[in-house]
């Protein structure tokens, strides 16, 4: 599977057999016995151990006896003559009953033509038989039946036997001679368990899960260094944390999070109540290859260091959306970070991350009150709202510690490593590739959201809003544009939209655009807030779009949401409020794992200079709010 960067896939079985030219012949054959069909093998025959143990001990019993039997006769014929006394001095010292002549001499044909085999000395009573059914002429009615027996309901065998038998008995009425037989029940079981299993669940679960149970998993080479390989993936937390000032629920986080594979260390992650996106990815990404110097200002005192930093070579993704972006394609080969996307729907070739997230929730999260269930039978009367205590800013410091202090300082479920330990192994014995701070800047920037705008007169427009300089107009005045240099690549950091950044081939080099912002809209603000805004704006407002108008519908926007604060603030029931809306609202208020814990909003300074607005001509057109709300998770 190609992408966009040419990066190739290389989970597909198919291309095992690339670069054949760099393998060994052992490696080479290794390879092809792996992948090689039942079809195409050839199998080595049965030994003795692979008998029942009664069976082969009958067998060494009889060679014991034969070899007794010819030490004796030498080059005597084997008479019953000759026979008969010998079995009569030597059958007491074995565990059988005493044969005939006629029985020894068989046994004796049988080793002598098999040249010397022991296995011909087993009963055969196992083969006996004729290997065809014995009744015949019912074979369209019985795989009529099995075809309802395979339907997705998966009827009980009873209830396909009593199809079959009442289909050929209504047949038989309209026969003039003869009838169709009718097998019994257990003939009729004994046919159905001998349907291949694949068959089975093909039929009744589909093609998706019948190939997960019945494929064969091969295993993954080694890393053989540090962030060598490196899986990042998304889950929903199993718990509902509150705001950090109005202790209200705000919902269930997701957890982006990175672990390397050669150590078994988590190495970074991002915690947030927006939907996984590339900016979840991004600032995850960024967080796992920073120093984690960090961690000691937090109010915790933690009992090792995080030592994960530096540049990771190989990051193995699924075939999410957020993971397909020219956004994360482009800044993967900028940093010279190689993608691995994965087969859809094969989470078990990163197995690494889907098996930490089990750990979190069974190991962390588990005596955390307000954790959520999967399994609505789990739940039973457990009122999740009713029993969540922790805040997010807890949350994050505690998560920080868990990982810290217990996963990565902690043996493993085999104990086969320690994470800590085995980075420590991997720095002495090639360290990674660390990053200077003008390196971590530029690598933040190439970690931006990547988008194409227009260079005109009035500078760069991105979502209504425009960004120009004094420097980007000599730009303009030095070097000639065509209409498709004018289209300029540019770089938006989703968390602040004060300001752009813009290339410029002519100069190799990236210009840091200030947005045209007189009354101070953009501060602080990010990319998601602001998409929100727009769409309240279209309500307020349906004339031509100025930072004015936008001004007025984010002041109109922070009251009434200040209002609903207010209300919960006071409210001494949580179960009033919808945890989706607050969940919106978390959203809306950029909480994550570096930002603040709360969505309470900061006091909202905006120079409107003379102008003067009516809080009810703010209010009005916003009095539906849960039409701006429902919207919030849409982006």
């Amino acid at each position: 599977m190609e992408t966009k960067s040419g990066f190739s896939d290389e989970s597909e079985d198919e291309n095992i057999h690339d670069n054949w030219s760099v393998r060994s012949e052992r490696e080479i054959e290794v390879i092809k016995n792996q992948y090689r069909k039942l079809s195409e093998t050839t199998l080595i025959q049965r030994d003795l151990d692979s008998f029942e143990p009664q069976l082969k001990k009958q067998a060494i019993e009889r060679f014991k006896l034969l070899s007794w039997l010819a030490k004796d006769l030498g080059t005597k014929g084997w008479t019953p003559k000759n026979i008969e006394p010998l079995l009569d001095k030597y059958i007491n010292k074995f565990d059988m009953d005493r044969p005939s002549t006629r029985t020894v001499n068989r046994w004796y044909k049988a080793y002598r033509e098999s040249h010397g085999d022991i296995k011909s000395l087993v009963n055969r009573h196992h083969d006996k038989g004729s290997k065809e059914p014995k009744i015949k002429g019912d074979e369209a009615f019985y795989w009529q039946a099995v075809e309802r027996l395979l339907q997705a309901e998966r009827p009980s065998v009873a209830r396909a036997y009593e199809y079959y038998k009442d289909s050929i008995t209504l047949a038989n009425e309209t026969i003039v001679s003869g009838s169709i037989p009718i097998v019994s029940y257990k003939t009729f079981h004994k046919r159905v368990k001998k349907i291949p299993p694949y068959t089975v669940a093909f039929e009744q679960l589909g093609k998706y899960l019948a190939d997960k149970l019945f494929r064969y998993y091969s295993s993954h080479k080694p890393p053989t260094r540090i962030l060598e390989r490196v899986e990042i993936d998304h889950t929903p937390l199993d718990l509902v944390l509150l705001d950090d000032e109005l202790f209200v629920p705000l919902g269930r986080p997701y957890l982006t999070m990175l672990i390397d594979v050669f150590s078994g260390c988590i190495i970074g992650f991002h915690l947030g109540f927006l939907a996984p996106s590339y900016v979840s990815v991004s600032k995850a990404i960024i967080h796992a290859v920073k120093p984690k110097d960090y961690i000691h200002d937090l109010d915790i005192v933690f009992e090792n260091e995080w030592l994960c930093q530096g540049k990771i070579e190989c990051l193995v993704v699924d075939n999410g959306a957020e993971f397909w972006s020219e956004s994360l394609d482009n800044a993967c080969i900028e940093a010279n970070i190689r993608i691995q996307y994965n087969s859809v729907r094969k989470p078990w070739l990163k197995p690494f991350i889907e098996r930490s997230f089990g750990v979190i929730n069974e190991c962390f999260l588990d005596v955390i009150p307000g954790k959520t269930f999967s399994n609505i039978l789990e739940k039973d009367e457990y009122d999740v709202s009713q029993h969540a205590v922790m805040r997010f800013s807890t949350f994050v410091e505690e998560f920080h510690r868990w990982i810290v202090d217990v996963h990565n300082a902690s043996m493993d479920s085999k104990g086969k490593r320690v994470p800590n330990y085995y980075w420590k192994k991997g720095c002495d014995a090639l360290p990674p590739l660390a990053m200077m701070k003008d390196e971590l800047d530029y690598f933040s920037l190439i970690m931006g959201v990547l988008e194409k705008r227009a260079l005109t007169e009035k500078g760069i427009q991105f979502k209504e809003l425009f960004y120009n300089s004094q420097a980007l107009s000599d730009y303009r005045k030095e070097y000639p544009q065509t209409t498709e240099s004018r289209i300029k690549t540019i770089k938006i950091d989703p968390d602040d939209l004060s300001h752009i950044f813009v290339y410029l081939e002519e100069l190799s080099g990236y210009l840091k655009l200030p947005c045209n912002d007189p009354v101070g809209y953009t501060h602080k603000l990010s990319l998601h807030q602001h998409i929100v805004i727009l769409r309240a704006h279209k309500k307020f407002m349906s004339d031509q779009v100025n930072p004015e108008s936008l001004a007025r519908a984010r002041m109109a926007l922070h009251d009434r949401i200040a209002e609903e604060q207010d209300e919960l603030a006071r409210s001494r029931s949580k179960n009033r409020f919808k945890a989706k809306r607050l969940k919106k609202q978390a959203g809306f208020a950029n909480i994550g794992s570096d930002k603040k814990g709360t969505i309470k909003l900061d006091e909202l300074k905006v120079s409107m200079g003379e102008k003067k607005v009516k809080n009810a001509e703010m209010k009005q057109p916003l009095t539906l709010w849960d039409n701006v709300l429902k919207d919030l998770d849409d982006e």
